[in-house]
C-alpha cells in the first residue's frame, strides 16, 4: 500500500516572480492564473518567500505601502520536497495556515506547487479504486486473507467491512489500515469473528 506523495499531486509548474516584481503584476498574475499566491524565487529559482491575496490587501490598507514583491513577501517560504507524504504537506499547511506549498529539488530549485485544491483531490478519488487498493493490497498482500472473505463496498469514500475472518484480534488491524487508504473518510465494521459476533 503506497500513499501518494507530493510529486503525485503538485502542479509541475509555479509561477513566481522576481523580488522587484511591482504588487499590480502580481495582482494580475493572481487574477491570470486564478490562484491566491505566487513564489518570489531569486535568479536561479531558490524561493524567498511567497505575495498572497493577503499580503496586497494588506499593502492596500497600509496605505500603498511596499513597492515590489520583495517588500511584500512573507519569508522565508515555506516549502515542501517532492517525496513527502500529502499528510505531512497537509499538516504543514493547517499548523502555519497558508494555502500552497511551493516544491523544492534537492538543490532547492522550485519543481511546483502544491495547494490545498491539490490535497481535495484525494477525497475524489474513485470509490472502485479504493475498493482494489483494500481487497488487493490490504486483504490479499497484507493479511494474507482470500478476497472472497471479507467484503468491501465503497461509496462516497465510506468503506463497510462485511464477511468474517478467522482472529478477533485483527479487526484493529484491518480498521486501520482500511482507514489510512487514501479517499477514505469512514469504515464501517460489520464483520464477524469465527470466534463469535461483531466487535
Amino acid at each position: 500500500m503506497r500513499h501518494r506523495n507530493v510529486a503525485d499531486l503538485m502542479t509541475p509548474t509555479s509561477v513566481s516572480v522576481r523580488p522587484d516584481t511591482s504588487p499590480r503584476e502580481v495582482a494580475r498574475l493572481l487574477d491570470e492564473f486564478d490562484i491566491t499566491a505566487v513564489c518570489v524565487v531569486d535568479e536561479v529559482n531558490h524561493p524567498l518567500g511567497v505575495v498572497s491575496e493577503r499580503d496586497l490587501v494588506r499593502r492596500q490598507a497600509r496605505g500603498g505601502g511596499g513597492s515590489s514583491a520583495g517588500e511584500l513577501m512573507t519569508s522565508p517560504a515555506v516549502v515542501a520536497r517532492p517525496e513527502w507524504s500529502v499528510v505531512r504537506a497537509a499538516r504543514m499547511m493547517d499548523r502555519r495556515g497558508i494555502k500552497r506549498l511551493p516544491v523544492v529539488d534537492d538543490e532547492g530549485v522550485v519543481v511546483g506547487v502544491l495547494s490545498r485544491s491539490d490535497l481535495i483531490q484525494l477525497f475524489l478519488r474513485r470509490d472502485h479504486a479504493i475498493q482494489e487498493e483494500i481487497v488487493e493490497d490490504i486483504l490479499a498482500h497484507t493479511l494474507r486473507v482470500a478476497p472472497s472473505a471479507v467484503g468491501v463496498d465503497v461509496t462516497e469514500g465510506v468503506v463497510t467491512l462485511s464477511g468474517t475472518l478467522p482472529r478477533r484480534d485483527l479487526a484493529p488491524v484491518v480498521l486501520r489500515l482500511c482507514g489510512s487508504v487514501d479517499g477514505v473518510v469512514g469504515v464501517i465494521d460489520r464483520i464477524r469473528y469465527d470466534g463469535g459476533g461483531p466487535t
